[in-house]
């Protein structure tokens, strides 16, 4: 919600500063794409060294004087070849952080402003180089070992939440972005009577800071779970769930798309609801009644989705948590590799690359306690006898399947497979072990087709996933455990 206004305060802001920083630079129409790039790699990296949210690049100021002196570049205008100048920036930067350009007249004269966000979890590397500022010069990171050091050390002790989303807005700008009706709700409190109450209420819970001057800084917890419009957020927009219907079994024919809004905790219920509408229901006929029943439980997709939602990279830039609905399955995608592999997420200790968020969305009551998300979803599997959920790294993402009802005999041996470990996993997590009764209870076998659990149990042996708990028990009471239990 930047308006010019707001624009020609900064860069009155940015002229005050006596001279260039090391998150401020100044020029006059110097504007070759190479430059470009690099400045934006070496101001990013020292923004972060120097706890800046963002870095500047001015054009149209005299270095010396800072008078506005004008500027004829144009970014908008800019080629490099037949490739437009921001996409071919973004194209070379590592990781793609967040910049733009912005046109500004002060007194009519016109001047160019480029924000840069601050390096965040990784030095920004351009060209497959990381840059630096020492004093006022662009130098290779590589060439300054301390500073490289110093450098990481501040990335790893920054997280995605305690970074800014919005700077030194007033405290009625603040209540007009966030949804802070919902986060009383969420928390079970009551609304706090008056604008201050209800502000010192969102800054004890970090989701704001103080900016100084009566403003405020949302930060970016704060508004990735409470804002009314996660657009409003420009580096968050790109962070909201889309939710895809696709006609049959891939994804050439698309039938609905929609993209939410809202963020995560004050728009969940109404995620999961509209999930659930789109969702196919099969027809139950019981007690001569018929009964609607979802295909896939409810409980499988809450955790599921709010798995993605916290677990995801927020580093990843252009790309945010994804739901995607098939005729036979139901793929929950979110930015970012798995903090443990894909196969131990049962029953591995959880980890959160995003505790603060985490925390939140469980005081908030999004998701349920700590870790155990992953077990619930494979048991409701399991209860209504579905195909094992599917836990796989895709490219740079985590991707969950849940697959609609199949029989045994329609699964083939990768499904079945994963369906053994996965029970293997659920009943060693929860101290007992899988036998050939549990696994004929999972699948609903006839007890006189215990032969067909065993083919089972041995197909899995083959494969490597589990293994005999006792190597000399009779085949009677064999018991078998995951194979790296």
């Amino acid at each position: 919600m930047r308006d010019d206004q707001y624009w020609i305060s900064l860069v009155h802001e940015l002229r005050a500063i006596p001279r260039e920083t090391g998150w401020l630079e100044f020029k006059h129409n110097n504007a070759e794409p190479q430059e470009i790039g690099e400045y934006i790699s070496a101001l990013a990296n020292t923004a972060a060294l120097e706890g800046k949210a963002h870095a500047y690049v001015l054009w149209g100021i005299d270095d010396t004087s800072h008078e506005a002196v004008g500027t004829t570049f144009d970014p908008a205008r800019k080629r490099i070849g037949n490739e437009e100048l921001e996409s071919w920036l973004l194209r070379q930067l590592a990781p793609k952080i967040g910049f733009h350009f912005v046109h500004v007249a002060l007194d009519g004269v016109p001047l160019v402003l480029m924000e840069i966000d601050c390096a965040y979890r990784h030095p920004v590397q351009f060209g497959g180089a990381e840059f630096i500022r020492i004093g006022s010069y662009k130098k290779r990171l590589k060439d300054f070992q301390e500073k490289e050091r110093e450098l990481w050390r501040v990335l790893d002790a920054t997280p995605f939440e305690r970074l800014a989303a919005a700077e030194k807005l007033r405290s009625d700008e603040v209540l007009s972005l966030l949804d802070y009706p919902s986060y009383f709700d969420l928390i079970d409190r009551p609304l706090p009577d008056g604008r201050n109450a209800i502000l010192d209420a969102l800054a004890a819970d970090r989701l704001i800071e103080a900016a100084g001057g009566g403003h405020w800084n949302v930060m970016n917890v704060g508004a990735i779970l409470l804002a009314k419009h996660l657009s409003n957020f420009g580096s968050l927009q790109r962070k909201a769930v889309r939710v895809v219907v696709y006609k049959g079994k891939g994804r050439v024919q698309t039938l609905r798309e929609q993209t939410g809004a809202k963020g995560y905790a004050s728009g969940f219920e109404g995620l999961i609801g509209f999930i659930h509408g789109l969702l196919p229901v099969n027809e139950v006929i019981g007690q001569a009644l018929r009964k609607a029943v979802p295909v896939y439980p409810e409980l499988a997709i809450r955790e599921l989705v709010a798995n993605a939602l916290i677990h995801q990279d927020f580093s990843v830039s252009g790309s945010g948590p994804m739901v995607e609905i098939f005729d036979d399955r139901m793929e929950i995608t979110n930015p970012g590799l798995p903090l443990v592999a894909a196969s131990r997420m049962l029953d591995s200790p959880p980890r959160s690359r995003n505790e603060a968020l985490a925390s939140l969305m469980r005081r908030m009551g999004v998701c349920e306690e700590r870790g155990s998300g992953v077990d619930k979803v494979v048991s409701e599997a399991e209860f209504y006898q579905l195909p094992a959920p599917a836990f796989e790294v895709v490219g740079e993402s985590t991707r969950s399947t849940l697959f609609a009802p199949r029989p045994l005999t329609k699964m083939d041996q990768p499904d079945r497979v994963r369906a053994v470990y996965l029970h293997a996993c659920l009943r060693y997590v929860q101290r007992e072990f899988m036998t050939n009764s549990s696994l004929r209870e999972r699948f609903g076998i006839d007890p006189k087709n215990s032969a067909t659990a065993s083919r089972l149990i041995k197909e899995s042996l083959i494969a490597g996933v589990v293994r005999l708990q006792d190597p000399e028990a009779p085949p009677k009471l064999r018991r078998y455990v995951p194979e790296w239990a």
